[in-house]
């Protein structure tokens, strides 16, 4: 049975200017949409997923030497739940991190047990694919080998967010109604291997303009009442913003996007994380995809690189740039052209309202083996292919245009190197099969068939698709190219078509990107052919898009027919078998006659709009406490009824640094930075910062530590601002 709609807990209650916000967003909401009852109950829940923020490697451009120095903006998990009048659910949640592992997912259905209805084909987990948040969560080898093996702290935070933040759209699901739009979105995506993407065949590239997906897809969520509830988009970019050179968790262009629409709808002092109306920004076709959109040049030059390689004369490095000054810069721009993007979609006058059934099946697909059929336009020429065990190939270890790799492995390589096999084959030699089977790939790493210590890369992958009236969402298990996910929509869209006029299912199909298991890339034949960096990584070999055009094909059939697949081989359990590297921390001592939570520089006596305010403390290791669903900072503003907090450190405009003074001793500070925002009031301001300590053999003890007040005006003259800046 539906669950009633219980009050909103005190925790999600938004500031009363946030509520009255959200009455004349409604309001003008309801002057755009055709009256009517609602069709689904909804609810939306949002969550804290921070992992431990300092000295561990983040996931996504598999640097181990890019490890964690503190917080820009904090990792949010977003849930959605629909559910029909017949009862069929399906709970969507988007993550504000790099992607999704099958034990996170799987860990994640066991704590929601007690709830009831969830299940495999009914939890839909996607990951934004943010670079710049901490990884040892996914539990294979060569995922978690460059963050020093298994993290339980990263797993425990995302497992626990994501978990809370179903529980709570669970709990606040109401009768409500779902509309559908899109629009097209330039200025903030280019195709970072076109080489690749014009081997596709000629008469396909010409009915697509452009060489990435412009569409901004989105899914309105209001209240029967007419009060918004949240809002989904879905845009192909990836979030790689952030370069590898940032050390300061963050979840980057589509995770700065999602702040923005929120701070919009809850108000402008809404703390993130808090406020009632929750907005995503998820991924979905983004494999070939970059924000970088001044694109890659030499780097120190500034000449042209060779594209089809992505190299430089003299070793310099091809890197791409985004169009800021700076990646904060660059972040911020992409993020406020999709978050502006959506809201012009918000605010569109028509929208298609979803009203049909809702049905979603799951399937778990062993891939290696699997066969399907492959027509070649080329040579007008059907064949049986096949999955094979998975592999990465030499131009994997090249890195993108977004993060280069080392060693100067170049991409678009298709031949071995004597040296590089010799220490490849120290560790296997691929057989002959694999390197029949995976063709134009030259073999840097025979994953599939190393098992040592224990699977490098998954056999066993996740396969979902769902229909909300006449939308459909493909779930996918990893990072698939623009035109490999033009192939799916349209395979899915053909699929869902084909029965009888009375059984045909929806017009729209979105790719969910980076869904409930993380297998890498997922590239077209012919761009499988050209080995960029991306076919390097499409792990199954040539016909990996081939073999999940068949099983989408078939899951699209069992969504018509309202019937669940065979659920498939069920994914290892590996937690016994995991090796984590990490070095715990031991203990935290205070700097000479000094105490935790002590303020170290003060701030100045007084800043202007768009100045910034630089405070730090005396601090313990951050990985003592994570302080999920709280902070390690506040910024807050003197009121008459006292000090109210404006900022954490999930804020855009304030920044959490830790600093290691010495290992040996175990000490360290935090610097935290206050950007004050344009719009900020004129008032006494202070800045906090919390945390914990451990001793030696014993407790983790919480402390705090408050700086002097400073005010914020508009009337600093230009002498005082010299003179007190030193300019």
């Amino acid at each position: 049975m539906p669950p009633d709609a219980p009050p909103m807990s005190a925790g999600r209650r938004g500031a009363s200017s946030a509520a009255c916000l959200l009455v004349v967003h409604a309001l003008a909401l309801i002057s755009l949409v055709p009256g009517g009852l609602a069709v689904y109950l909804l609810g939306t829940g949002i969550a804290d997923v921070t992992g431990p923020a300092a000295e561990v490697p983040f996931m996504g451009y598999a640097s181990p030497s890019q490890k964690g120095q503190g917080i820009h903006t904090r990792q949010f998990s977003r849930a959605f739940i629909f559910q029909d009048a017949a009862g069929e659910r399906l709970a969507f949640v988007c993550v504000d991190v790099g992607m999704i592992g099958s034990g996170v997912r799987k860990e994640v259905l066991k704590r929601l047990a007690p709830l009831g209805g969830y299940t495999d084909n009914t939890l839909m987990l996607s990951g934004t694919h943010t670079h710049s948040a901490p990884g040892g969560f996914l539990m294979h080898l060569l995922f978690d080998i460059t963050t020093m093996g298994f993290v339980k702290e990263s797993f425990d935070g995302l497992v626990e967010g994501i978990t809370l933040s179903v529980q709570r759209a669970h709990n606040s699901m109401a009768p409500g109604r779902l509309f559908f739009v899109r629009g097209v979105l330039d200025g903030v995506s280019v195709n970072r291997s076109p080489t690749a993407y014009r081997n596709n065949p000629q008469a396909e590239r010409d009915r697509y303009a452009t060489d990435t997906d412009k569409d901004m897809v989105q899914l309105r969520l209001v209240r029967d009442d007419g009060r918004p509830l949240g809002v989904i988009n879905w845009f192909a970019v990836h979030p790689t913003s952030m370069n590898n050179s940032n050390q300061l968790v963050s979840s980057d262009n589509v995770g700065a996007a999602a702040l923005f629409f929120e701070r919009k709808m809850n108000g402008a002092e809404a703390i993130p994380g808090k406020g009632p109306f929750v907005a995503a920004f998820a991924s979905s076709n983004l494999g070939d995809v970059s924000p970088n959109t001044r694109g890659p040049r030499c780097q120190y030059s500034g000449r042209d690189c060779e594209m089809g390689s992505s190299t430089c004369p003299g070793g310099e490095v091809c890197i791409a740039a985004g169009p800021g000054q700076d990646m904060f810069e660059s972040t911020r721009i992409i993020a406020d052209r999709l978050s502006s993007k959506a809201w012009e979609l918000w605010t569109m006058p028509r929208a298609r309202e979803l009203k049909g059934p809702l049905f979603a099946v799951h399937q778990y697909t062993e891939m290696p083996g699997q066969e399907a059929d492959f027509f070649d336009v080329r040579s007008n020429s059907m064949s049986k292919v096949r999955a094979c065990l998975p592999a990465m190939g030499y131009s994997f270890a090249a890195g993108t245009t977004d993060g280069a790799g080392a060693f100067q492995f170049q991409q678009g390589t298709r031949s071995t190197n004597p040296l590089w096999n010799s220490l490849r084959n120290f560790i296997m030699e691929p057989s002959k099969g694999q390197v029949a089977c995976h063709g134009a790939k030259p073999i840097l790493l025979t994953t599939g068939e190393m098992n040592f210590p224990f699977q490098w890369q998954p056999t066993i992958v996740s396969h979902q698709l769902a229909a909300i009236g006449d939308l459909a969402l493909a779930c996918v298990p990893g990072e698939f190219t623009t035109m490999a996910g033009r192939r799916l929509r349209a395979t899915v869209h053909e699929a869902l078509q084909g029965g009888a006029q009375a059984t045909r299912g929806p017009e729209d199909v979105v790719i969910v990107g980076l869904c409930n298991t993380y297998s890498d890339y997922i590239t077209t034949p012919e761009e499988y052919e050209v080995q960029r960096y991306e076919g390097a990584s499409t792990i199954y070999g040539p016909h990996t898009l081939t073999v999940h055009l068949k099983i989408y094909r078939s899951l699209a059939a069992s969504v018509l027919g309202r019937a669940l697949p065979d659920p498939g081989p069920t994914p290892p359990e590996m937690m016994n078998d995991l090796i984590s590297l990490l070095p715990p921390v031991l203990f935290d001592s205070a700097m000479w006659e000094k105490s935790f939570g002590e303020v170290l520089e003060q701030p100045e006596d007084a800043y202007g709009p768009g100045d910034i305010v630089h405070v730090s403390f005396v601090s313990g290791h951050l990985r003592n406490n994570p302080r999920r669903e709280d902070t390690f900072l506040t910024v807050e503003r003197r009121e008459r009824e006292g000090w109210k907090v404006v900022a954490t450190d999930a804020n855009w405009e304030t920044k959490l640094i830790w600093n290691r003074v010495s290992a040996i001793l175990g000490t360290s500070r935090v610097i935290v930075q206050w950007t004050v925002p344009m719009d900020a009031p004129e008032g006494d301001y202070r800045i906090s910062h919390f945390g914990h300590y451990k001793k030696l053999f014993s407790d983790i003890v919480p402390y705090h530590g408050t700086s002097r007040e400073f005010k914020v005006t508009n009337d600093l003259d230009t002498g005082a601002a010299d003179e007190l800046f030193g300019k």
